[in-house]
């Protein structure tokens, strides 16, 4: 038994120049007229990059927009949840032609990050896009207002892909493409990979979750997502600290990999789940761990929406497949992590562990219980916290499932 194979392709599609090729790109795009593209937009462009998602060559027309917001496939029939697109203003669509090549620029940056030859430009609903993607069309939903704030006109067409930005050398030892994770899985002797999503720093509810994955699977990813995120979420570099002290204090030697890829966070709920685990699969993984309000924001999703969209969508959507698993919580009669399927214990019993609850306690210097996160790991977030004066640190509130 193999690996599983890269989603749609029997081998990953990667769109990353390199040597003779990329130099000549590079100088080929300072002839080019330029366009900004976002954080967001950078990240897509890398993961095209490095084949993570493959098969895809390049940022959608408007036939797999479409076909991807309304029913979750490509025009060709291929299952995909989320619209990878690249956007503009009216002003400047209207001076590209068809064929033309344009340099694209991380806004943030300057750094040219790549080519795209246009093949399409089009306008998109809006509306429909965060109504079908995201269930909502209100406007304080991360993602909402992230599709809101792009340009009008869609740009489409295949790209050529320079860099990955930053991640390489920020997160060194961290950040990994494809190929590199299924090199690693290969070394190893895996073959059944659970990946484990997350966007915060674990506790012990995440602890659990992975421990569980470890029993039943050959090894275990903590992926960690290193593009943006909201106001008042803790950032990569010091969640990467905390997750790795944990590794060391609290998993065995050799079952858990710590990794990290290069999205910004889009808060899709269901629909991000079904991306998180298609991505997954071209990093070689075989399950991907789905709990409680998986990607979501809120209370914009039920806790447990992201588990039964896999059932809408069946099995041969893609070969990667959840590992679902119920509430988890601290129980006070059992004197440990636990389930509702596992603890017999009544709610009165049960201390239900979340990341916008560890975030508002450290954010306020209030104490954390010892059942909420490891002493190790609370350190690192506590010094983290500390270089923050008080007033500047962002409101964080308990909403939706998080406030339970």
């Amino acid at each position: 038994m193999a690996l599983v194979t890269p989603h749609g392709s029997p081998t990953l599609v990667t769109l990353l120049l390199e040597g003779d090729a990329l130099a000549k790109a590079q100088q080929h795009a300072k002839t080019l007229t330029t366009i900004n593209i976002t954080s967001r937009e950078v990240g897509d462009l890398i993961m095209l990059g490095i084949g993570g998602f493959t098969p895809l060559t390049g940022f959608m027309g408007e036939k797999d927009w479409k076909g991807v917001v309304t029913n979750m496939h490509l025009d060709n029939g291929l299952f995909w949840p989320i619209p990878i697109t690249l956007s503009t203003d009216t002003a400047t669509a209207n001076t590209l032609q068809i064929g033309q090549e344009v340099a694209l620029a991380d806004t943030s940056t300057g750094e040219i990050m790549g080519i795209l030859t246009l093949s399409e430009k089009y306008g998109i609903d809006k509306d429909l896009e965060c109504r079908e993607v995201f269930g909502t069309t209100d406007i304080e939903h991360p993602g909402v207002k992230m599709v809101m704030n792009q340009g009008a006109i869609n740009l489409a067409g295949s790209v050529q892909v320079f860099s990955q930005g930053e991640f390489p050398t920020k997160y060194a030892g961290i950040y990994m493409t494809p190929t590199e994770t299924r090199k690693l899985f290969e070394e190893k002797g895996w073959q059944t990979i659970a990946a484990f999503q997350t966007r915060n720093p674990m506790h012990r509810s995440h602890e659990y979750l992975a421990k569980i994955a470890v029993e039943i699977c050959d090894g275990v990813l903590i992926h960690s997502l290193l593009g943006e995120l909201k106001e008042g979420d803790i950032p990569a570099d010091v969640r990467q600290e905390a997750i790795g002290v944990l590794i060391d204090k609290y998993f065995k030697k050799d079952t858990v990999i710590q990794s990290g890829y290069p999205l910004d966070m889009r808060y899709a709920g269901p629909r991000e789940a079904l991306l998180h685990a298609l991505f997954r699969q071209n990093y070689g993984c075989s399950h991907l761990i789905v709990g409680r309000d998986h990607a979501g924001v809120g209370d914009y999703y039920g806790p447990f929406d992201a588990q039964h969209i896999f059932d809408k969508v069946g099995r041969d959507a893609m070969i990667t497949q959840p590992l679902k698993i119920d509430w988890t919580f601290w129980c006070n009669a059992c004197e440990a992590m636990a389930s509702t399927k596992s603890c017999p214990h009544d709610a009165s019993q049960h201390v239900k562990v979340s990341g916008t609850k560890l975030r508002k306690a450290l954010s306020e210097d209030e104490e954390v219980p010892a059942n909420f996160s490891r002493p190790e790991v609370l350190e690192v977030l506590r010094a983290y916290y500390a270089t923050i004066a008080k007033e500047d640190r962002a409101v964080v509130e308990l909403k939706g499932h998080s406030a339970k």
